[in-house]
């Protein structure tokens, strides 16, 4: 059993707000987070017939309602207020995007008792992308994100990159080499825990081609309610092979066959199911952030695997591959350790007019920046921090530090709030909580 960084933020969540949702992409663990939170929350229960939807732990009066019940989700969607009248006390509602009517009967229930923790829910799809779900619980409801296992929850340790990043303190070891074969493992293994759990490169290939077809062919069809997405498995492994790199839409659309604007539909569908993520460029004027192209990130480097036929023979010989799933590993670390850091900083890519290039910037809410290189080799030079140097010269006193991860073994200094930091810095840095 993992131990999931989100845990203390679900908790105090759940002491405060009347509706909370812990969402993510299918398999990422969000049934076993909520239902194991603490021993008197209800366990799932299989339905029996004749047997109330609602389905409670009598020590915690704690019901839980799973809408990948088809008998549940009918019921649901046919009669949202009765449904959630008919659920006294406390309630886990597990894959609630599947009844989107729910979200209004729930706001109404709420208002009338707005007691906290009321509401535990969890879905698979990103309701801050699905307008009329996340506008019926503005003010009532608090969102967390539970991606795949990060390195650091893998390793059981308690760091906090993020937070060390911003704060006076220089990293500090012990800090160890990371040698090529234990990347390449990491990266082909990713972060799905079941996925994790396979013996063999063909059997963890084999889980995840089903994982892909039951997201494209339920979940995207139920947010989107529209046929004809036979395209759509093409599209996911081209995105796959671009991972890590600028998104360029009319190339894609050129690439795959498929109309611009069809295109720009799809891609909301695979951001809202969670399987893509965008990086947006960060610019000093906050009105050219949205005019300049995104990083397109593929949300784990074992499912980038799975669809492009990737094992570890190809990552050793092809230097391209293994430096995009690379980067595309430390992005999406960076990605889950902001979620439950304290500073919560928002991540972007930096790029100058002259391409310079910084491969994630984090920004604080206050303007602090810190920026991150990631380089696959044991070794660092002075132009390896080039970007770095610009991003420090454009931001000023707002830059905090530059960083180069590498994959060597020692803290090296470059520069005044420059210096090369050992990969094994995202799991096993000395500052432990």
């Amino acid at each position: 059993m993992y131990y999931r960084r989100i845990t203390p933020l679900l908790q105090d969540a759940l002491g405060d707000t009347p509706v909370v949702l812990v969402n993510g992409a299918r398999q990422t663990g969000k049934t076993t987070l909520v239902t194991q939170l603490v021993p008197a929350l209800a366990r799932p229960t299989p339905m029996s017939g004749g047997a109330s939807h609602a389905n409670a732990d009598p020590a915690s009066g704690r019901t839980y309602l799973s809408l990948d019940d088809s008998g549940l989700q009918a019921a649901a969607r046919a009669d949202p207020t009765g449904f959630i009248a008919g659920i006294t006390g406390p309630v886990i509602i597990d894959e609630v995007h599947h009844a989107p009517e729910l979200f209004p009967a729930i706001k109404l229930s709420v208002d009338r008792d707005r007691r906290p923790g009321r509401f535990l829910l969890t879905g698979s799809a990103n309701v801050m992308l699905l307008p009329r779900l996340s506008e019926s619980l503005a003010g009532r409801m608090e969102i967390l994100t539970l991606w795949p296992l990060a390195q650091v929850e893998i390793e059981g340790a308690q760091s906090s990159v993020v937070d060390l990043l911003f704060s006076s303190d220089n990293p500090a070891g012990p800090l160890h080499a990371v040698a090529r074969e234990d990347l390449i493992r990491r990266l082909l293994a990713g972060g799905y825990p079941e996925a994790m759990g396979r013996k063999s490169e063909a059997r963890r290939r084999a889980w995840f081609t089903s994982y892909v077809t039951t997201i494209l062919q339920r979940d995207v069809r139920d947010i989107a309610d529209i046929e004809g997405l036979s395209q759509l498995p093409s599209l996911l492994s081209l995105l796959a092979s671009r991972t890590a790199s600028l998104l360029n839409l009319s190339s894609v659309s050129s690439a795959v066959g498929i109309p611009y604007a069809t295109l720009n539909r799809y891609m909301a569908l695979l951001k809202a199911t969670f399987l893509v993520q965008e990086l947006p460029a960060w610019s000093s004027n906050l009105g050219k952030r949205l005019t300049k192209a995104p990083k397109l990130l593929i949300n784990d480097t074992g499912l980038v695997s799975s669809l492009l036929g990737l094992d570890a023979r190809r990552l050793v010989n092809e230097a391209a591959i293994f430096g995009q799933l690379l980067e595309t590993l430390v992005a999406m670390e960076f990605k889950k350790a902001a979620s439950w850091s304290e500073i919560c900083p928002s991540l972007f890519h930096f790029r100058t007019q002259d391409r310079l290039e910084v491969d994630l910037l984090l920004e604080s809410a206050a303007g602090m920046v810190v920026g991150i290189e990631v380089k696959a080799s044991s070794t660092v030079s002075p132009s390896d921090f080039n970007g770095l140097r610009a991003l420090a010269e454009m931001t000023g006193d707002c830059f905090v530090r530059g960083i180069v991860l590498y994959t060597g073994d020692q803290v090296i200094p470059f520069g005044e709030h420059l210096h090369a930091i050992p990969l094994s810095f995202l799991w096993t840095n000395g500052r432990n909580e």
